[in-house]
């Protein structure tokens, strides 16, 4: 992965905070989640990412961002949630 994850994360968030719709919000970070995986970077440090990625998307104040960006940061904390669940489950 040429992008240092700092980086990663930062892209990640502008096309979070930018996306036109909550399906496009989701397509970027399932791409975003399957490029850390096929560029092999260990699970433990996929959570990371998305530990900091929620902790990121927390620290926006609602008042400094319009409707559509406001849904997208809430939707993807959402997102997030639900894929350190997954990778924190054992698998059966």
């Amino acid at each position: 992965m040429s992008l240092s994850l700092d980086k990663y994360r930062t892209r990640l968030i502008n096309e979070i905070l930018f996306a036109t719709s909550q399906d496009e919000v989701k397509q970027s970070i399932d791409a975003a989640i399957k490029a850390l995986d096929r560029n092999t970077v260990n699970g433990y440090i996929i959570i990371r990412f998305v530990d900091k990625m929620a902790s990121e998307l927390d620290l926006f104040n609602p008042m400094n961002k319009d409707v559509q960006q406001w849904s997208n940061i809430k939707i993807a904390r959402i997102l997030f949630f639900r894929i350190k669940k997954d990778l924190e489950s054992p698998a059966i």
